[in-house]
């Protein structure tokens, strides 16, 4: 007998799921909110959760990389009765098992379920040895990189093709480093391939290598990259920039692992592995023709996409503290303390740069209080703080404006503009107000400059998409219906 959490609001769907589940003799147990979820999760073990998506206290999605980072790991199966391809596409990406779209059938649920419990069994019969993975550089337990520790936990175990995606600054070098220092193939070299700094008409010569004489100026052979990676992992990062005109050469090399150096008479053997990383949109690539299908699909056996530093702030502290004293004895002083206020700037901050900036910002930072020992706001780049302050004031509700003018005595003060104290709500329930008329404002504003695109707000406003849909059910603003041009 299997044990089954339900999180719904909508108690007659629990009722007719739970009585389904029952029915094939697990133990169900049901939840309305995604807190009185979490808190089963914490005390319990599951093997299966079946998760709403509009819930009382949130967005279901932003809890799935908290469910499936829990000791125990369940199958999570979600069910909306919003349809949604954004959402479903969070969902997988985020390791749900199914993704239902109400009204439910007890067909469908059966045959999620039943999939579950079969794949769980044959799991656990599996004699599968425990994997400790070498991380070097890799900081964090947060759900998300936990999530991806485990997909890169997979992709070493095997020798298949790996894209890593996701945007600058995430850590796919660090990712196709670690695949490549847990994998069979450690013992071998892991050759690195910029292909958004290879010029156009030297991409063949570096990649397949050339014979003397090959072409002028090429007074001597010379080995290529594909060959050096020969028993190794070859790693092609920025993918997406590699030329039309060598994607189709280099899709023979993946399906053949055969090549002719320049000037070669007969063709030689590579048994590398591909591990491939971008930033950019493949899919919408393929679309617009700047990327070859068959390539895609070539290289995407495995794919792992690294989650923004935005979307992991519990890993933000760890991430400070491994840097600081690496950077510290980079630099050759002791290793510093940090202010409150100093963590908590950080913290604030968006980081479009992901990691990479962090390190870069870390950087600056005690190179400027080079003999001080603790960091301050007042030490971070001047870029860094301009943005602070220009968010705090952007940010800054009308009631806290009106009582710092007040503190300070100013005369401008609109005093007469308040009502009589009769009637008048309490202060927070004025300022919940008024936050929430700014909020649904934001994000009106937002929407109308993104044109509806969920993608291009979540890139301006620096929310995750499941928060950005939480937000816009909240204040009932609908992605459709906006300009379709500026």
């Amino acid at each position: 007998m299997s044990h089954v959490l339900i999180i719904d609001d909508d108690q007659t769907i629990c009722t007719m799921l739970g009585n389904l589940v029952e029915h094939l003799g697990h133990q169900v147990t049901c939840c309305f909110t995604i807190a009185a979820g979490l808190a089963q999760v914490a005390s319990e073990t599951f093997e299966v959760v079946f998760l709403d998506v509009q819930l009382p206290d949130g967005n279901g999605l932003e809890i799935l990389p908290t469910l499936k980072a829990s000791p125990s790991p369940p199958e999570v199966i979600i069910m909306t009765g919003f349809g949604d391809p954004d959402g479903a596409e969070i969902a997988v990406k985020s390791g749900a098992w199914d993704y239902l779209q109400k009204p439910l059938s007890p067909k469908q649920i059966l045959l999620s379920i039943n999939r579950v419990f079969q794949y769980r069994k044959n799991r656990a019969q599996a004699d599968r040895p425990a994997v400790s993975l070498k991380l070097e550089g890799f900081v964090g337990s947060s759900p998300r990189i936990r999530f991806c520790l485990d997909l890169i936990a997979q992709a070493a175990n095997s020798d298949l093709n790996v894209l890593l995606t996701g945007e600058t600054g995430t850590g796919k070098e660090l990712a196709a480093r670690a695949i490549h220092a847990n994998s069979p193939r450690s013992r071998n070299s892991l050759v690195v391939v910029d292909c958004a700094a290879l010029p156009e008409t030297l991409v063949d010569s570096v990649l397949f290598g050339h014979e003397k004489g090959a072409f002028t100026g090429a007074v001597k052979g010379r080995e290529g990259l594909i060959q050096q990676a020969d028993g190794g992992t070859l790693f092609l990062d920025e993918i997406g920039e590699l030329p039309l005109s060598m994607q189709r050469n280099f899709l023979r090399v993946l399906e053949e692992r055969c090549f002719r150096p320049l000037g070669a008479r007969q063709e030689r053997k590579s048994d590398f592995r591909l591990i491939a990383a971008t930033n950019r949109d493949l899919d919408q690539m393929v679309q617009s023709g700047h990327f070859r299908e068959d390539l895609f699909f070539r290289v995407r056996s495995i794919a792992i996409t690294l989650p923004p530093l935005r979307e992991r702030g519990e890993d933000l502290k760890d991430l400070v503290f491994y840097y600081l004293a690496r950077i510290c004895e980079k630099h050759g002083v002791g290793v510093k303390g940090i202010s409150p206020e100093f963590l908590e700037a950080l913290g604030a901050y968006s980081w479009p740069g992901n990691v990479r900036e962090l390190v870069n910002t870390l950087d600056s930072a005690i190179s400027t209080a080079f003999y001080e020992p603790t960091l301050f706001p007042k030490h971070l780049p001047l870029h860094f703080r301009v943005f602070q302050a220009r968010a705090a004031v952007r940010m800054m509700p009308e009631p806290a404006a009106l009582e710092i003018a007040a503190a300070a005595g100013s005369e401008s003060a609109p005093r007469e503009s308040l009502p009589e104290t009769a009637g008048l709500s309490t202060y927070r329930d004025f300022r919940e107000s008024a936050l929430a008329a700014m909020e649904k404002e934001y994000l009106q504003k937002l929407m109308h400059l993104a044109r509806g695109k969920v993608p291009e707000a979540c890139r301006i406003s620096g929310l995750s998409r499941s928060r950005l849909y939480g937000l816009m059910k909240k204040y009932q603003i609908s992605r459709m219906g906006w300009p379709s041009s500026s």
